[in-house]
């Protein structure tokens, strides 16, 4: 049988545990309950684990058993996050969140019960594999950087020798119609950066504002000023995506407070206007604070970097997704998405692609279907075996090709 066959056959397991997972969320580095449900997925598979020290990661090395041609044996990893949002869920399914205030809004439950899925894949067919496995189980993909820790505790290196390539997935509840792969070579997704900036000002009466410094005023000018300054220090056609998420400042309508607090987003596509931005953004909002007379601290906090696709890598994967499921089945896309990633860390070490799989419902609008992070965000039970059969073909296909078999 192919993989996508037995993968069939694994639907009411993988199905589980992704309800299993989707009922239970935990946010950040520390996921107990979902690294307890990830070994208990693995138990019985001849997968070497190894637990991560400063997070509840999951490393898995599977050992294949067939000869090989090339010089050093392959190495293959895969990747799925595993942890959720601080989201209160609204989309009444019948295995909702049953944790207060959190939620797989983002479809990592999907990601984790997938990858789940293809461990059993490959692990039935060891004997084939003339190569290695290695599986991630990562948490704190949304906003602490997991990656970052799996890397210094050695993922990539974790069968002994460097991966030779990596493949992520990441499920979207919108955009694309039900079941449809997409990716793209070169840059895939935005890098995102942090911006806090703390107004420093005097406070007083509301009544005379000659006799205090007032910090509120210089605010408002910063959060237009930077706006302005995107439209005319960078390129268009390299965007720069800059959103003011916090603005605060103040207790009382006639009281001048002492600071106000500025935090933002910002997103760019080259490393060229990443870097741009780390000086432009400084050095225009002291220069509005010292208008007016007061001081700015400003932090800016470098997050996630570019996603960038290997053009190789990212071709194999377009050819494994339209020989197992047809070409119909696969998008190039034509332009990066602004969300960002810590598998592009990964992918600065290893030469891999990220690929993107719609979990639409069947039928359902993708145009105006609620995106990920929404609390009605809704991803669709039957993709899951497809993506577990993916995740296992890249591995096999490109362990065969990389071992010269």
């Amino acid at each position: 049988m192919t993989i996508a066959a037995d993968a069939k056959e694994l639907q009411e397991d993988i199905v589980r545990l992704r309800h299993d997972l989707h009922r239970e969320p935990e946010i950040g580095l520390q996921l107990p309950r979902t690294q307890e449900k990830v070994l208990q997925a693995l138990d019985g598979l001849p997968y070497e684990i190894t637990l991560g020290k400063e997070t509840t990661s999951v490393t898995a090395v599977l050992r294949g058993g067939a000869a090989h041609a090339s010089a050093e044996k392959p190495v293959v990893l895969l990747r799925a996050d595993m942890d959720g949002l601080p989201v209160q869920e609204t989309t009444g399914v019948d295995y909702t969140s049953r944790v207060d205030g959190a939620m797989h809004a983002c479809g990592h439950d999907l990601h984790t019960s997938m990858l789940a899925g293809a461990a059993t894949l490959l692990a039935e067919r060891r004997d084939q594999l003339a190569g290695d496995v290695i599986l991630m189980f990562q948490p704190g993909e949304e906003g602490f950087d997991g990656a970052s820790y799996m890397i210094k505790e050695g993922v990539l290196d974790a069968a002994g020798r460097r991966a030779d390539t990596a493949y992520g997935m990441h499920v979207f509840s919108s955009l694309e119609p039900h079941g449809q792969f997409v990716t793209k070579p070169g840059v895939m997704l935005s890098s995102s950066d942090g911006l806090v900036v703390t107004v420093l000002g005097a406070g007083g009466h509301g009544s005379a504002p000659y006799s205090a410094k007032d910090p509120v005023t210089a605010a408002a000018e910063m959060v237009t000023a930077l706006q302005v300054m995107v439209t005319r220090q960078f390129n268009m056609f390299d965007p720069v995506v800059l959103t003011v998420g916090v603005l605060h400042a103040g207790t009382k309508r006639n009281v001048i407070p002492e600071t106000a607090r500025i935090e933002a987003t910002i997103r760019t596509f080259s490393e060229e206007s990443r870097r741009k931005m780390m000086e432009a953004v400084p050095r225009l909002l002291h220069g509005i604070a010292a208008a007016h007379g007061l001081e700015a601290d400003v932090h800016y906090q470098e997050e996630y970097p570019l996603t960038i696709n290997d053009e190789n890598e990212t071709t194999t994967a377009e050819k494994v997704i339209a020989g197992m499921f047809g070409e119909s089945r696969h998008t190039r896309m034509a332009t990066p998405l602004s969300g960002s990633e810590d598998f592009s860390r990964v992918l600065a070490e290893v030469p891999g692609t990220f690929v993107g799989l719609s979990a639409v419902a069947p039928g359902a609008d993708h145009t105006a279907s609620p995106f990920n992070h929404s609390p009605y965000a809704m991803f669709d039970d039957g993709v899951l075996t497809d993506g577990a059969a993916l995740y296992a073909e890249l591995a096999v296909s490109r362990i065969a090709a990389l071992a010269g078999n």
